[in-house]
């Protein structure tokens, strides 16, 4: 699925631009605050939000200057196979300019542009100027196989003789250029349409290969059945059929399979989307299996899941070219739409992200964590944290849950990605601490009878992403007060017994850790912290420093040192996280402030090498 770009407008003068590029893209503009009026979001620094847009792999089409898109994202550059496409539009819609991902997007999204604004699209790249077509960049429902690209577009501009047998409209350029002749599609003992091949005339082993991918691939399987086996099977039938892999357009089988191993790693293998379809839409398929079966409708409820869901994916235009095959575990079949598959039907697997935000600010939030909220349909969690996102979150179905309403939020994301959709959970600093991780498996591991999940909702991908947490967030404001052994407490009685957290506080202050508490106060728990300053206070000295460190990488963010005999409770809030150091933890006098360290100890063994030599 293409992802939606979107439109940056920095000034009043380029926002109505920004708006028709918008109109035309089908695209959120997202604008400078104080600076443009109308937007779907608001940003305040350009620079931070054009680079989070790109670290989430997000097309972006700035109405403004080149320079300054080029300095936002310059210092993430690195692997132009997968960098998402950036242009500029000059504010007056004159020019078009694709500055990266030319061959990803960028070079086909200036040139729409530019046709709609009546501009010049400022394309540099060198086979789109002179053969008005990126040869490895094939329109959907098309693929590339193996091959040269770069060698075979050198060789064309260098006036080398090439041969295309066949042709696509995506390649009609190609019949004018002199030095291409164009033959008819070589005969092949494949069940569909012969592939495209532009193959050099001095050296057969220089060329390109592209298939129209009509072909969608039936599967089904046993409960956990042999990936190995399903591969085999699979790689059989298309050696048998003639059919190549990149001629296939998805994978398809019946909804109850969305999370077989053989089943999805078969379409991963094959670069390729899996569609599911329930029982009810393969039922309809019946009167055109080439095998319906009695058994597999009393044990799923249609007569047919490979040749059902093949058929289900190419619609009623497309026939079965290939009825169903099995090994003891596995089975499949073949379907062939009449023209190259542009938009598979059926229901995607579901995907359930659990990302953390880090404490706040974006650059605190990793590349993934924004790639994975960027492709989400719907954004689940506390509605500070989705907040917090900004205009990442912009045009995006949202539902917000309030504080402890933590296992009500967990299950709709759940049941709501068992419907197919790509659902992001969004908690503040890591998922996995303190947050919705843990909460996510505990429902994912019940059974019915503990007031589990759905079996669909079992079925769901489920992805979790790191985040920095707000005790790593604390610890580099603070300077290193985790250089050695240290641990994390949650101060909440909610969910924990209060007895055990007074043993684990006498275990950690015994233990002389560095202690992160989390959850240290809320309006109407108040004591714990008390205790647990009294309890540290049996074992370390009154002057320990403490660091509070409240609302982190926020506009508001406030951080301060005490004494450990000096920490108030009325002082700390729940955006408030409490560093407590060891015995052996310092503050360190600098011109700018204090900065709390804890020794790893190099001093002692550096004392200990020098005492021994004489």
């Amino acid at each position: 699925m293409a992802v939606t770009p979107v439109v940056v407008a920095l000034s009043r003068s380029g926002q109505d631009m920004a708006h028709k590029v918008a109109a035309l893209l089908g695209a959120p503009v997202h604008g400078r605050q104080d600076r443009v009026d109308r937007a779907d979001a608001f940003f305040d620094n350009a620079l931070d939000h054009v680079r989070d847009l790109f670290a989430a792999g997000t097309p972006i089409v700035g109405v403004c200057a080149s320079g300054i898109l080029i300095r936002s994202v310059a210092p993430l550059l690195a692997d132009k196979t997968t960098e998402p496409a950036v242009v500029s539009v000059s504010e007056d819609g004159a020019v078009v300019v694709p500055l990266l991902g030319g061959h990803h997007g960028a070079n086909r999204l200036a040139k729409d542009i530019a046709a709609h604004l009546s501009a010049t699209a400022a394309v540099t790249t060198a086979g789109d100027v002179a053969l008005g077509v990126a040869l490895d960049e094939p329109p959907a429902g098309w693929r590339m196989g193996d091959g040269n690209a770069k060698g075979v577009m050198a060789g064309l501009l260098a006036g080398q003789a090439f041969t295309m047998f066949g042709s696509a409209p995506f390649l009609e350029s190609l019949h004018e250029a002199p030095n291409v002749t164009v033959q008819a599609a070589r005969a092949t003992r494949s069940v569909g349409p012969p592939p495209v091949r532009l193959v050099s005339d001095d050296n057969p082993g220089l060329g390109l290969t592209w298939y129209p991918q009509q072909f969608v691939l039936g599967l089904g399987c046993a409960r956990n059945a042999d990936p190995a086996e399903m591969w085999e099977l699979v790689s059989d039938q298309l050696d048998h059929a003639g059919i190549a892999a990149e001629a296939i357009a998805a994978v398809a089988s019946i909804d109850l399979k969305a999370d077989e191993p053989a089943i999805l790693q078969c379409a991963a293998r094959l670069g390729v989307p899996v569609r599911f379809f329930d029982a009810a839409r393969l039922e309809r398929e019946t009167p055109r299996l080439a095998n319906p079966s009695d058994v597999v409708f009393a044990e799923v409820g249609c007569h047919g899941v490979s040749e059902g869901a093949a058929l289900a994916g190419v619609g009623a235009d497309g026939d079965l070219v290939v009825e169903k095959s099995k090994t003891a575990n596995c089975t499949a079949a073949f379907a062939m739409a009449d023209a190259p598959i542009v938009e598979v039907p059926g229901r995607a697997r579901g995907r359930l992200s659990v990302v953390g935000i880090g404490p706040g600010q974006a650059t605190w939030r990793t590349p993934e964590v924004s790639r994975l909220v960027a492709d989400a349909e719907e954004l689940v969690g506390y509605g500070l944290y989705i907040d917090l996102l900004g205009p990442l979150a912009a045009g995006k179905t949202r539902s917000d849950f309030p504080l402890g309403g933590e296992e009500a939020r967990c299950r709709y994301a759940l049941e709501e990605a068992a419907k197919g959709k790509n659902v992001a959970l969004v908690c503040s600093g890591d998922a996995g601490i303190y947050a919705m991780g843990a909460l996510v498996f505990e429902l994912l591991g019940r059974g019915p009878e503990d007031s589990g999940v759905s079996d669909a909702a079992r079925r769901v991908d489920v992805v979790c992403s790191p985040g920095v947490s707000a005790l790593q967030g604390a610890a580099a404001r603070a300077g290193a007060p985790l250089g050695h052994d240290f641990c994390t407490i949650s101060l909440s009685d909610l969910l924990t017994p209060r007895d055990d957290i007074i043993r684990r506080l006498n275990a950690a202050a015994e233990g002389d850790f560095v202690i992160a508490f989390y959850n240290p106060v809320s309006k109407t728990r108040r004591t714990l912290l008390a205790e647990a300053r009294d309890i540290l206070l049996q074992h370390r000295p009154a002057d320990t420093p403490v660091m509070l460190a409240t609302s982190l990488g926020r506009p508001e963010e406030n951080v301060r040192y005490r004494r450990l005999e000096d920490l108030e409770v009325d002082e700390v809030d729940m955006m408030t996280v409490v560093l407590v150091g060891s015995s052996n933890s310092k503050l360190a006098a600098l011109g700018e402030g204090p900065r709390m360290y804890t020794p790893r100890g190099y001093a002692r063994k550096i004392d200990g090498d020098l005492s021994g030599k004489s």
